[in-house]
């Protein structure tokens, strides 16, 4: 029999903190030799703060840093000098507080000659411990199924929506309902806003957005025959595709309509998003798949995927990995970095629906089951790592947040699963909080409204929007030497000489600071000089007089 364990990691003793020298120890110190700076007098052998390997201050710096000419401005100079020690400091500082983090994240660690894929969720529930046990549960909902189901960003409320009509959203770590509503429409797909306290609902002829009481906020009949619903949180736009072939895009800050893409790709059933860099992928009947960005018209990428209709897509959270369904009876892994397929599985019944969880787990509805599988980019392909029969074929996975759980909604309800290993184990309070009160989902909601990321800003590769285009610079520069008929960066400016007090040091400055253009207009001055000499000459030799101009002529076109 198998058990839920958790992992080990090893555990660095601090560094003993310093004391300040006191009165007794500067006493002492004085008959020892000196001041040592501790109270016990001895001499610390390793003064400072303690040494940080460079690997693990790494991981918390965004991008790399962009080798850019250097700033004529010597104030520019000293804020990207300092921007950057910053940066660096915030790294280090996360590193450090990294050993503070409590929690570890666990795994399921079967017996030897045992498969984890053989391990049932009775079997999980018996050997974790009463809290973990609870989250494995089973909603029977039979008459208005089956159930598309979203979780909040930070794991803590369940948004179902039944096919027939039926919406309900809880806490569903405490069982309490928040609302619980039949629109007496068809209901294609459902998911929560920035916040707990909206969703949206994609009914059979518009998009409607609920709080969480229940009560209609707007009907949107400019989105209309919505089929999927994806929310980009740092963007605050909701994409939604309709059977109509249309990707568009609502910023829910404002109620405005970002963009209106034409896919020319048919009916559009299949659709996720990218999480690091808020892309759109689709997938279409014809095999392939295509990335969208609601700058651009037109794909991003097109990729053949499989030789039948796409059925389900899924991108893993740190975006380097897609895995993709379809009904060829093929799963298929892609490198999104060179978009090339690292493995492909040969699926029995093919998959329906797809979900990568936090730590990169592989979710897999195939027909009534639903596999998870491990490994996904390693060197091996992925192995089965749990397997579960809900009461009906899923219609809809999601892992949960911060959780070692997965919702699978179906027919006759809801189900959720205990996967081991899934979730993160710790979370940023700043960010996410599971555990906020309604004060501090205010404050995070206007912070998140100030800190907003525009629409225009999202490209294929985010860390593109912090280099430096010395192309363009250098084409800026000779535009403007053709436009002023001299270089003004090739001179050195002038910088006079201290004198004593009484001289007329802005004088001097700008006596010389025009001297290269004076020159040039000089120079044109006198051109224009002999041209109206030479001018004069040849009227003189007998040409016709120019006519005389009145006070009027100036207005003639």
């Amino acid at each position: 029999m198998a058990a839920a364990a958790k992992g080990g990691r090893s555990r660095t003793v601090p560094r003993r903190h310093r004391a300040g020298p006191g009165p007794a120890a500067s006493h002492h110190g004085g008959e020892r030799g000196g001041n040592t700076g501790s109270v016990s007098g001895r001499k610390d052998p390793f003064p400072g703060p303690a040494p940080l390997p460079r690997p693990r201050v790494k991981r918390f710096l965004r991008g790399t840093k962009e080798k850019a000419p250097r700033a004529t401005s010597q104030r520019l100079r000293w804020h990207l000098k300092l921007s950057g020690q910053r940066e660096e400091a915030a790294a280090a500082r996360a590193a450090r507080l990294d050993l503070l983090l409590p929690e570890e994240p666990g795994f399921l660690e079967a017996d030897p000659g045992e498969d984890t894929s053989t391990v049932t969720q009775g079997d999980i529930a018996e050997a974790v411990d009463i809290a973990s046990a609870a989250k494995h549960f089973e909603l029977r909902l039979e008459q208005f199924g089956p159930y598309r189901l979203d979780y909040s960003r930070n794991g803590r409320h369940l948004l179902l929506g039944g096919c027939r009509g039926h919406v309900a959203a809880m806490d569903w770590q405490t069982k309490a309902l928040m609302c619980e509503i039949n629109v007496m429409e068809t209901v294609t797909d459902v998911a929560w806003l920035h916040a707990e306290t909206l969703l949206a609902v994609a009914q059979r002829r518009w998009l409607h957005v609920y709080d969480n009481q229940g009560l209609e906020l707007n009907c949107l009949k400019s989105f209309p025959g919505v089929l999927r619903l994806q929310f980009l949180p740092y963007h605050f736009l909701l994409a939604t595709a309709n059977e109509t072939g249309f990707l568009q895009y609502l910023d829910v800050s404002v109620g405005k309509e970002v963009a209106a893409l034409c896919t020319r790709g048919g009916r559009l059933a299949v659709m996720t998003q990218n999480p690091t860099n808020a892309i759109v992928h689709l997938g279409h009947s014809n095999g392939t798949v295509t990335l969208w960005s609601p700058n651009v018209s037109e794909p991003l990428v097109r990729m053949l995927c499989h030789r039948g209709a796409l059925r389900a897509l899924a991108v893993d959270p740190t975006g380097t990995y897609m895995a993709s369904a379809g009904t060829d009876r093929k799963l298929r892994l892609y490198d999104l970095r060179t978009y090339r397929t690292l493995e492909e599985l040969a699926l029995p019944r093919g998959a329906a629906e797809l979900a990568f969880s936090q730590r990169g787990l592989l979710a897999a509805a195939c027909g009534d089951l639903v596999q998870v599988y491990k490994g996904v980019g390693k060197e091996q392909p992925p192995q089965i790592y749990l397997c579960h029969q809900p009461p009906r074929a899923p219609h809809g996975l999601r892992f949960c947040p911060f959780e070692d759980v997965l919702g699978a909604g179906h027919a006759h309800g809801f189900t959720s699963i205990l996967v081991p290993g899934a979730g993160e184990a710790n979370f940023d309070a700043l960010e996410n909080n599971p555990y906020r009160s309604r004060r501090q989902r205010q404050e995070w909601e206007v912070k998140a409204l100030l800190e907003k990321i525009p629409a225009e800003l999202i490209t294929l590769d985010p860390a593109r929007l912090g280099h430096v285009d010395t192309a363009s610079l250098q084409q800026k520069r000779q535009e403007r030497i053709q436009r002023l008929g001299f270089d003004p960066q090739a001179k050195v400016k002038f910088k006079p000489r201290r004198r004593v007090k009484g001289s007329n040091v802005l004088h001097r400055k700008r006596k010389v600071a025009h001297e290269e253009q004076r020159v040039v207009i000089r120079q044109s001055v006198e051109q224009r000089e002999r041209e109206r000499k030479e001018r004069t000459k040849e009227r003189g030799k007998g040409a016709p007089p120019p006519p005389k101009r009145g006070a009027l002529d100036r207005f003639k076109k």
